[in-house]
């Protein structure tokens, strides 16, 4: 039996009927394949197989990758024994494709602004993660969560936080509990502004969340004349994606 490792945030998920509940969250719209990040002992990937998807598996851990060979015959040549957050997804990836796991907490978030990177050839993306990043991923401007994953997921994806898992159901069992989501790329997911500026102005901001935009946008030494003193009087957590938008095209035109 494969045993969890502390240093790769490894719970092992043990009850199957929330492992087919995850692996039926994607529509299939819009991708022929689909790729399942961290599978373990293969729980979720069990039910991800009987999708009529072609399944890909990109797993770090060498015990799991043997566990998976051995359990999984079906997975032959399609198992990448590699760091999800180093692959070289326009080399291996050829087709628009899915991503969905139950995701190590300690680099859910890096996973998400690497398959924002590359949101070009993934449509869709869901799957489990540490309950209070699931909500600050789909959160909306007023909420104590709403930050700079909000903002920039927001800019490319619809979200949705679908449903709540308790700690019982992994082996071991994390300290918190957990949240599935699913996104949706938008339909027009080109922003209609200087991309690496608004990046630039949705960091800056909340980098100083406590301050007006007026004084945290400072350490961009860029004109603010043409944003509206309104505006530059809210907090970044008051400011929805348009308004982002809307700034970055007052600084940088």
């Amino acid at each position: 039996m494969v045993k969890p490792k502390k240093h790769l945030g490894q719970h092992f998920l043990k009850d199957e009927s929330i492992a087919e509940r995850i692996a039926g969250i994607l529509s299939g719209q819009g991708y022929e394949q689909i790729m399942e990040i961290g599978p373990g002992t293969g729980v979720l990937t069990r039910f991800l197989l009987q999708r009529p998807e072609e399944l890909y598996v990109v797993e770090l851990d060498s015990e799991s990758v043997v566990f998976l060979e051995q359990n999984f015959p079906q997975l032959q040549q399609h198992i990448l024994p590699a760091d999800f957050l180093k692959l070289d997804i326009e080399k291996q990836m050829v087709k628009p494709f899915a991503v969905i796991g139950n995701f190590p907490y300690n680099i859910s978030s890096q996973i998400v602004f690497k398959i924002l990177e590359n949101r070009h050839r993934i449509p869709e993306f869901g799957g489990m993660f540490q309950k209070e990043v699931a909500e600050r991923i789909v959160a909306g401007p007023g909420s104590k969560t709403y930050g700079i994953l909000s903002v920039l997921t927001a800019a490319y994806y619809e979200g949705e936080y679908l449903f709540t898992v308790e700690p019982g159901v992994f082996y071991p069992p994390p300290k918190v509990r957990s949240g599935v989501i699913r996104l949706k790329r938008k339909e027009n997911y080109h922003l209609p502004c200087h991309e690496k500026s608004f990046i630039r102005v949705v960091k800056s901001a909340f980098n100083q969340r406590r301050k007006t935009l007026r004084n945290s946008l400072k350490s961009l030494n860029l004109s603010l004349e043409a944003v509206e003193p309104e505006l530059l009087k809210l907090r970044p957590e008051q400011v929805d994606l348009q308004g982002f938008i809307h700034i970055t095209n007052c600084i940088d035109p």
